[in-house]
């Protein structure tokens, strides 16, 4: 899967890890990552869907089995509801040859990473909750992402925002990049990467009759994030095209 992606030109590929604890799934740990490297040169980035004391013991491994065939420094993202000491987290993630990244779930007040924007070279906002694939894009995560962009440039920090979760090529990836989130390629699934397009199709803005709280209406469907045929869009505001591995 992992040469077929990049076969398809995606810029990064990105690993759920789930250890049953903060979320109810279970996925794989940093070995198959590792293992996953020998069959490409793309980026990897690591989403740690993980307790404090599995991220703190294991940080290591995962920045390791992260980077690029060269050393190069991989993604590896940190949920701030996962760490007392985020700060000690994201400087151990940086002196370890890695890209320091945080995520925040849907419920977490934005402040909860103000202070450490200087840190990171991503923000991922979770704009549904993680652990379970099929659920609805929650509409209301747009002003966090319009608080989080704008202390970036009144500081003069340079981090990406991400976004996770229900996005789709319609009204949605529009408001979100209104917001922010400046994605410009395509959302890549891991099945059908081979034919998907390198552009995006122009996204049109929310009519006005549009509801931003029918997800409350709406119940999601049931599926496990263990599925291999399920990958949701990860948008950056550099227009990155990103595909999941959930092994």
């Amino acid at each position: 899967a992992c040469k077929d992606l990049e076969a398809a030109g995606v810029d990064r590929i990105q690993f759920d890890v789930m250890d049953g604890n903060f979320v109810p799934n279970l996925t794989f740990g940093p070995e198959m990552i590792g293992a996953c490297r020998k069959y490409c040169s793309t980026p990897f980035e690591t989403q740690l869907m993980i307790s404090q004391y599995a991220s703190e013991t294991m940080i290591e491994d995962y920045v390791e089995a992260t980077k690029g065939p060269n050393g190069e420094p991989g993604v590896v993202i940190v949920h701030v509801e996962a760490c007392d000491h985020l700060h000690r987290m994201l400087g151990k993630i940086r002196d370890l040859g890695g890209s320091p990244s945080v995520a925040l779930n849907p419920h977490t007040p934005a402040e909860m990473v103000k202070n450490v924007l200087c840190d990171v070279d991503h923000v991922l906002v979770m704009t549904v909750n993680p652990g379970f694939g099929g659920q609805a894009y929650i509409p209301t995560m747009l002003e966090k992402i319009k608080k989080i962009r704008k202390w970036g440039v009144d500081g003069g920090y340079d981090f990406d925002i991400e976004v996770d979760g229900g996005v789709k090529a319609d009204w949605t990836i529009a408001a979100c990049a209104d917001a922010g989130a400046r994605p410009r390629g395509a959302p890549t699934r891991a099945r059908p990467a081979a034919r998907s397009s390198t552009s995006l199709p122009r996204a049109r803005p929310p009519s006005p009759s549009a509801r931003p709280h029918a997800h409350r209406r709406r119940r999601a469907k049931g599926r496990s994030f263990l599925d291999p045929h399920r990958t949701s869009p990860r948008l950056g505001h550099r227009g990155e095209r990103r595909a999941y591995d959930h092994g």
